[in-house]
């Protein structure tokens, strides 16, 4: 079983070391570097960048510069994805958006971790779980999402959040661990005005 095969089944493998993953993983590395450094008005070029990085996209996406995954192939977004500026995708699994998902600045989803152990974690050795984000989920400023979340639709995440667990659908949720506050209701349809008076 190779590294990357392991890293697929939920297993701990070698992540740091193994030749073919860090070849793999300069790969995607530099073509983020290609992405972050083009100039921010040639928006076809850096869709079309983002769509060669990314697993699988809709065709509606943005995302602000700067950006950085691991693999790439591993990243698969819906229709109408947004995310601000400064995001991290460690996907080491598959890390999933819906569609109508907006993401704020300076987020993260790290679909990986380190071993407990001091001497696996010496040998390079990491689990990768899956992280899964819902349709029409909005995730506030400078959120965390840990490995092997799922997050459900129709879901805010408030600014400042770690979220270690799953978070169900159609609730406002925040908090570092991340836990429910409540649920949206129709109330929240009408909470901002909508028109100048």
């Amino acid at each position: 079983m190779t590294e990357k095969e392991k890293a697929a089944a939920g297993l701990l493998y070698d992540g740091t070391f193994d030749e073919d993953l860090k070849a793999e993983r300069m790969a995607c590395k530099n073509m983020c570097y290609e992405y972050n450094m083009m100039h921010p008005s040639k928006e076809e070029e850096r869709k079309a960048l983002l769509k060669k990085i990314l697993g699988k996209t809709g065709e509606d996406l943005w995302i602000e510069q700067t950006f950085w995954c691991d693999y790439g192939y591993n990243i698969e977004v819906g229709e109408n994805f947004y995310a601000n500026h400064n995001l991290v995708i460690l996907d080491t699994a598959k890390v999933t958006f819906g569609d109508n998902c907006f993401v704020a600045p300076n987020c993260g989803f790290y679909a990986a971790g380190h071993a407990l152990d001091v001497e696996q974690r010496n040998k390079g050795l990491e689990i990768a779980w899956p992280i899964t984000i819902g349709n029409n989920v909005w995730i506030g400023g400078s959120v965390s999402v840990m490995p092997g979340v799922t997050i459900g639709d129709d879901t805010v995440i408030a600014g400042g959040s770690v979220v270690v667990k799953d978070i169900p659908s159609g609730v406002l949720a925040g908090g570092n661990p991340c836990k429910v506050i409540r649920k949206i209701t129709e109330e929240d349809r009408n909470k901002y005005r909508r028109e100048k008076m």
